[in-house]
């Protein structure tokens, strides 16, 4: 056919305007794609993305890096930044930013961290900017947050989102929040996100469903999903633990609810980390523990400060709680932070008989297995198999508990002592409490300020809470003790502030204590330079004593562990000797008399060696002195409390190490 004619004059028109729309699809739907996915070798060298992470304990850059790990795994060029280190100003030239975020004090970004997120947001508000900045920059946010914070929850994440689109930024996966407490979900939230960004620079076609959440058109991803990661990397809660599904099915526990709809306060991960560091967890909210000090006494060894200030026998000393959680992250935690936060409970409740019960069973078995470690004997065995006292202390808020009243009253049928601490978050549960042994409330700070820094509170009016809980101790028949732990630079200069405070509680004991410190831990900055030396304890103590002008003076103190009483004088101090000792006999008389008592109807004398400025620095000497050398390059030795006696013979055995072997003793 002659190409001159119609027919084949249309024959090829078609033919070109067929192959001109083919390459005119192509082209459009090229230019249509998410970001370009990984360049080869051909392609122009480019800036490398970017990972920022703002990061307070060491989580979100935990994550940041498992991110990294899954990206170049699946050959995508990131460099990871710390926003502290990163010039914001630099947002205009980058192409791809994913950011992890975590919140901290009050809704805002870690200090160290602010310059990026103010940048951010003076930028967003100045009209001198323009809404165009980012148009170039594709980004992503994940938070990490504690939804016990309620409103701020996350507040940096969502803010960071808002910010960016304000600024004309491209979000291409929407704001993704993890929660890190007891319930938390972070891990599984952050490792599903994570899939998700995959999955877009893959360039696999992402649905937006009804719900908010993405999914893909990749049927083989689903097999990727199922699998969870091994490592546990929580904002506020160290240590490690294994996934949510791999701890579930090691406890047993396909999930964390029961079918009245409420959930165990003791999540498989919370559990897998406190039994790491030697708990026993009850039921589905409490713990018992073995503390070092029964340890010690069970060795003939010394007791711990309350057995110098009270009588305790710490070898018959059982420490426990009812509840786990707790309302503030205290910057000193002992624990760590492994244990849940809330400010009301929201959780399934265990009996208070079999609390009981189960504490004492397992307390038992942990002094059954001190059976044949050096010094302990038969008979300290035999006493510590019949606990007399029982220090609700352990970790959280006891006070928490509905049925702390039942726990109290079946401690006390028993004839075990009960020491309470509380937090001072919650006043009326102190206004309810029956009679117990001693009753502490935890007076970490003096002012507002350093009270919120210190302790970390999750209730927006701690404060009113705090000065309630002493109002509420004062009007408590039985003995009441303030307790303040001294961090040197943080609280150790306010003496008037602190005297303050007396007036309200006016508590028959002030315990101060040098803060423990724990070793290193990412929830806590805290180092050995924050911990006072006894002698600043004492300087601090007979400060507090001289300013209340004699309504306390300084009654006892224990050395080893750092710490020094405070009683009050016209109540403890009798022609001219200190009563601070209890006759827990004559106490479980009174509480079982039903009739009203105070706390001079059961005390008793203090052993000269206790009394402060005492030569053997409260330590009882019918025990073995056990110095550990600090350089652990040589044995320990033993020696006795008689000054100038030492016993110059190695132990065959070296220390036994605790469970808590990081805690420092002065």
């Amino acid at each position: 056919m002659s190409l001159t004619s119609a027919p084949a004059r249309v024959t090829l028109l078609a033919a070109l305007s067929a192959t001109t729309f083919y390459f005119l699809y192509k082209s459009l739907r090229l230019r249509s794609l998410p970001y370009p996915r990984t360049p080869s070798s051909s392609s122009p060298t480019r800036k490398s993305n970017k990972i920022i992470f703002i990061s307070q304990t060491g989580t979100s850059k935990t994550l940041a890096h498992r991110l990294l790990r899954l990206l170049a795994s699946n050959s995508f060029d990131f460099d990871l930044v710390d926003a502290k280190d990163y010039e914001p100003e630099d947002l205009c030239n980058e192409t791809l930013v994913l950011i992890i975020a975590s919140t901290w004090d009050e809704g805002k970004a870690p200090t160290d961290s602010r310059f990026f997120t103010d940048w951010l947001a003076e930028s967003a508000e100045d009209f001198r900017v323009g809404s165009l900045l980012l148009k170039q920059c594709e980004f992503a946010v994940f938070g990490v947050g504690s939804r016990a914070y309620d409103s701020t929850f996350n507040a940096v994440a969502k803010d960071l989102s808002k910010r960016m689109k304000a600024l004309g930024g491209n979000e291409i996966l929407p704001v993704s929040e993890g929660d890190v407490d007891s319930e938390g979900d972070v891990d599984e939230v952050f490792d599903d996100w994570s899939l998700k960004l995959v999955r877009f620079l893959k360039g696999d076609e992402v649905v937006e469903e009804e719900n908010g959440g993405f999914v893909s058109d990749d049927e083989s991803v689903e097999e990727e999903e199922e699998e969870e990661s091994e490592i546990v990397d929580l904002e506020d809660i160290a240590g490690k633990g294994p996934s949510r599904k791999t701890g579930a099915q090691s406890n047993g526990v396909s999930n964390n609810s029961n079918s009245n709809g409420k959930k165990n306060m003791v999540t498989p991960v919370i559990r897998a980390s406190l039994e790491k560091q030697g708990y026993k967890i009850i039921g589905s909210h409490s713990g018992v523990k073995i503390c070092r000090w029964t340890k010690s006494q069970l060795r003939g060894r010394g007791g711990c400060y309350k057995h110098s200030f009270y009588g305790i026998e710490s070898h018959r000393c059982m420490e426990a709680t009812p509840s786990l959680a707790c309302a503030n992250k205290c910057v000193f935690c002992w624990r760590h932070h492994t244990n849940p936060v809330g400010k009301s409970w929201q959780w399934n409740m265990d009996d208070p008989l079999q609390i009981v019960n189960s504490a004492i069973e397992q307390h038992l078995k942990m002094i059954k297995q001190m059976k044949g470690v050096p010094g302990v004997t038969l008979e300290r065995l035999t006493e510590g198999m019949s606990p007399r006292h029982c220090a609700l202390s352990l970790v959280g808020e006891p006070i928490m508990y509905p049925e702390i009243n039942t726990l109290i009253d079946e401690l006390h049928r028993r004839r075990i002592s009960t020491f309470l601490v509380t937090n001072a978050q919650f006043p009326e549960k102190i206004k309810d409490l029956k009679p117990i042994t001693q009753l502490y409330v935890s007076v970490d700070a003096a002012t507002k300020d350093s009270l919120k820094a210190i302790d970390r509170p999750l209730f927006g009016d701690f404060w009113e809470r705090f000065i309630d809980s002493l109002t509420a101790l004062r009007d408590k028949h039985q003995r009441t003790v303030y307790r303040l732990t001294l961090v040197k630079g943080w609280n150790t200069e306010d003496i008037d502030a602190y005297f303050n405070l007396f007036s309200i509680g006016k508590p028959d004991f002030i315990e101060i204590k040098g803060v423990t410190y724990c070793g290193t831990s990412s929830t806590s900055k805290l180092t050995m330079e924050n911990v006072p030396w006894h002698a600043d304890v004492k300087a601090f103590s007979e400060a507090l004593a001289l300013k209340s002008g004699g309504d306390y003076e300084v009654a006892c103190e224990h050395v080893h562990s750092c710490c020094v009483l405070l009683a009050k004088t016209d109540k403890f101090k009798i022609d001219g000797q200190w009563y601070t000792w209890i006759d827990y006999e004559k106490f479980h008389d009174l509480v079982a008399s039903g009739k009203p008592f105070d706390s001079k109807d059961y005390m008793a004398l203090t052993p000269s060696w206790a009394v402060y400025g005492a030569q053997e620095g409260g330590f009882d000497p019918i025990q073995l002195r056990y110095k550990k050398e600090r350089n652990h390059h040589k044995k320990s030795t033993q020696s006795t409390s008689i000054p100038g006696l030492r016993l110059n013979t190695t132990s065959p055995v070296e220390e036994i190490e605790d469970e808590e072997k990081k805690i420092l003793t002065c």
